[in-house]
């Protein structure tokens, strides 16, 4: 039973993450299109337009996908991770709660692949197919650390702050 279960966190994790990269660069699942993407990553105040959007909605289906098929778990994890804590961060001015915007579903999602590091991606993944499993403990608690704080670091060099709907095009190009 154990091996079911993790199976299926892994798959609804790694594709709902993977969904929400796929919407930030397409019209696909409800998505804005990549566009779209570089313009709530504007609003939000983060620097690099579509290449941020792209870089963002690429980490997410990547990380997810791979999560999904339990390939390089402690590495999707991280990544996962990573993307998910920017999410938290932008979410964090409105709360805890998803009713409110809130950082609730993010939190939840870096809470998940950390379990996921920490578990493994169980005998039903290609890392067991491949022989990738059990990864050592060192690469899970790396995984760990390296996820939430690679997401900071994207913070804090590509936020500038929250761009106010005054503010000139001139101003916004410049910051």
């Amino acid at each position: 039973m154990m091996e079911t279960g993790l199976l299926v966190l892994r798959l609804v994790t790694g594709l709902l993450i993977a969904g929400h990269g796929v919407q930030k660069v397409s019209f696909r699942l409800g998505g804005a299109g990549l566009a779209g993407g570089a313009e709530e990553f504007r609003r939000d105040g983060f620097r690099g337009g579509r290449l941020t959007a792209l870089a963002a909605g690429a980490g997410q289906i990547g990380s997810g996908l791979f999560l999904a098929a339990g390939l390089l778990t402690p590495l999707a994890a991280a990544a996962a991770a990573g993307v998910m804590t920017v999410a938290t961060t932008v979410k964090w001015r409105n709360g805890l709660w998803v009713q409110n915007d809130g950082y609730e579903y993010p939190v939840f999602l870096v809470a998940v692949a950390g379990v996921l590091a920490l578990t493994g991606p169980g005998n039903w993944s290609a890392d067991q197919a491949l022989g990738l499993d059990p990864w050592p403990g060192w690469l899970s608690a790396a995984a760990l650390v390296t996820g939430p704080v690679s997401g900071l670091l994207v913070r804090a060099l590509l936020h500038r702050g929250p761009v106010t709907e005054g503010t000139s095009d001139r101003a916004r190009a410049a910051a």
